[in-house]
């Protein structure tokens, strides 16, 4: 499905600022750098919880095979879940404006044409990173020594993954309460009221 590329501007209110992680450069290869240090980050500390050749089974490669096709498919249904949250604090929060969800071949996306206010966008933001996080480290402190990577290499895609969520939060903890977002997917425009003057 093909994204809504004409956008009106809510009355009395005029767009400030537009938060764009696909076309813009700058953007994508900050997103995209944070995400790469992150997932080194948790990487070494993962090392330091678990050694990564407990991930595969010396004897056998058959237990070796089962976790990686357990993790790869873990991932997967990950990422649908990840979107699948944003798009359910949408509904919630966007009056009952179905999200729409799609891929751009780089990111995957939910979006909406309803308006956000400030702070209940930042829970949509978040939502996924939080809620789907505390979950994988439920599950990583119970499963067997030998499934921490399994488990743990979802998390690492979580937070990494998760590196465009926490941009658009900070970009957005800078605006006024009063803010109004529309999220495309990859695109955010944030408006104001147009009494408010420029900052």
């Amino acid at each position: 499905m093909k994204r809504q590329k004409e956008f009106t501007c809510p009355a009395g209110f005029r767009e400030a600022m537009r938060i764009d992680l696909e076309k813009n450069k700058k953007e994508k290869i900050l997103v995209n750098a944070a995400a790469l240090v992150i997932a080194a980050a948790m990487a070494v500390i993962g090392a330091l919880i678990t050694p990564i050749r407990l991930f595969f089974d010396t004897t056998s490669p058959l237990p070796s095979i089962i976790r990686i096709a357990v993790m790869l498919g873990g991932v997967v249904v990950y990422m649908i879940l990840h979107e699948a949250v944003h798009g359910i604090f949408m509904l919630l929060f966007g009056g009952g404006v179905k999200p729409r969800f799609g891929f751009t071949g780089l990111y995957a996306y939910a979006a909406s044409t309803a308006y956000f206010k400030r702070a209940p966008y930042l829970i949509i933001g978040l939502s996924p990173v939080l809620l789907l996080g505390g979950i994988l480290l439920a599950v990583n402190l119970l499963v067997p020594v030998a499934w921490f990577w399994v488990v743990y290499l979802i998390q690492i895609v979580n937070v990494s993954g998760a590196a465009g969520d926490l941009y658009v939060t900070v970009r957005l903890l800078r605006c006024p309460k009063d803010a109004l977002i529309l999220d495309d997917g990859t695109a955010m425009r944030v408006y104001l009221p147009r009494k408010r003057k420029e900052n």
